[in-house]
This record gives C-alpha cells, structure tokens and sequence, in this order.
C-alpha cells in the first residue's frame, strides 16, 4: 500500500541546506497500522506530507497505492489524493460556514457519489453525532470537531488514512475516546492507517512504529 525507498527532503534557506528527511525506508502493507513517532521537529510531519503526495521529496521514491508519486504532476496526485486517501488533521479543519453534515458530504459531492447525504448520516451515525448534524463547527466541542473530522475522513472509503496528532488538541479522556473511534472504524472499513504521534501510548497500539530522530529513521 505504501513503500517508501531512500527519501530524502532538504530545504534551501539562503546560501545554507537544511536536510529535514535523510535515507527513509519503510513499507505499510494494505490493512496495517503504523505510527510515526520522534521528538519535535525530527522530521515527522514532513514525512507524513511527502507519503500523502503533499509535497515533493528530493531523493529516494514513494509508491502510494501503485502510483509512483514523482511520476504524477499536481492533477495527478490530487486524484490519487481524492480517491484513495483520507486525512485526519490535529487542528480538525472544518469548513466552518458548512453545518456537520455539509463537512462530511464535502468529499463525496467533489467525487459526485449519489447518495451523499445518506451516507454522511450513517457515518456520522457511526460517530455518534447523528444529532448533531445541523450544526456548525463552531458549535461543536473539539472531541465533537474531531469526530466529524474522523467521519468526513472516511466518506470517500479511503485505502489508506493519514492522520497527523489526531489527539494533539484534546483532553486525555476525549483522546482516549477518538482514538478507539479511529481504530475501530480503520478496521470496520479495511483500511490502512499511518499516523503521526508524541503519544507512546496511542503508538503502541499500531502494528509497526517509525522512530525518526534529526530526520534518521532509528
């Protein structure tokens, strides 16, 4: 599902470069868990990006769903992207003029699913926010965001979710409870899930961990 082979990433900032990634590689089968762990500023973040097609790296290849990502220009990773990738963000990024409902049928309208409405209810359902689907983000508790968030994540029936710090920005119980919520719907629905995280914790419930350190897998 995804293969990542000697990537490199370095920025440039003047006359100096600075080497964020160097010489990564690892492999995600279809189905499996992985977290990215590492101290602040390691290189996390940066790699989560690059497997999404986010961004470019500078060396090495990625193999996302077997798309080779330095093969595809913008057009082409944005379809990659709207098909076959789900995000889950620390900070939730709702829409928030669009009510529960409007955020989660967002991905299925761009895609022209029928029956968008229908099944953003059942996922939200599946959330345990049927009840709160005339409202707006603003609204909502961020437990509550972040549920919404995992819902919209999961309406183009990604094959692969990414999820940067999904628990950054709540409380340990509310944590507690959208990180249940995360696995349970990644293994109802298949799918392989890579994600960033400070938390050891939450780490060790994947099936591999990535331990990244000055931008060196360690």
């Amino acid at each position: 599902m995804l293969s990542v082979k000697n990537i490199s990433k370095i920025y440039q900032s003047g006359f100096n470069k600075l080497t964020v990634l160097n010489n990564i590689s690892f492999e995600v089968a279809p189905g499996e868990t992985a977290a990215i762990v590492g101290p602040s500023g390691s290189g996390k973040t940066t790699l989560l990006g690059l497997c999404a097609g986010l961004d470019r790296y500078d060396a090495g290849s990625i193999t996302l769903y077997d798309s080779l990502l330095s093969e595809l220009d913008e057009d082409g990773l944005a379809q990659i992207r709207n098909q076959h990738v789900g995000f889950v963000f620390q900070n939730f990024q709702l829409l928030p003029t669009l009510t529960a409902l409007e955020n989660v049928m967002v991905p299925m309208e761009l895609q022209g699913a029928l029956n968008a409405k229908k099944k953003a209810l059942a996922l939200l359902d599946k959330v345990g926010l049927a009840d709160r689907a005339t409202h707006y983000a603003s609204e909502l508790s961020g437990g509550e965001q972040q549920r919404i968030a995992l819902a919209r994540a999961f309406s183009n029936n990604p094959k692969i979710l990414f999820a940067d710090e999904p628990t950054g920005n709540l409380d340990t119980e509310t944590g507690q409870k959208v990180e249940q919520l995360l696995f349970n719907l990644n293994r109802d629905a298949g799918t392989t899930l890579v994600l960033v995280t400070h938390d050891l914790e939450l780490a060790n419930k994947t099936e591999h961990i990535i331990r990244l350190k000055g931008g060196v897998l360690v």
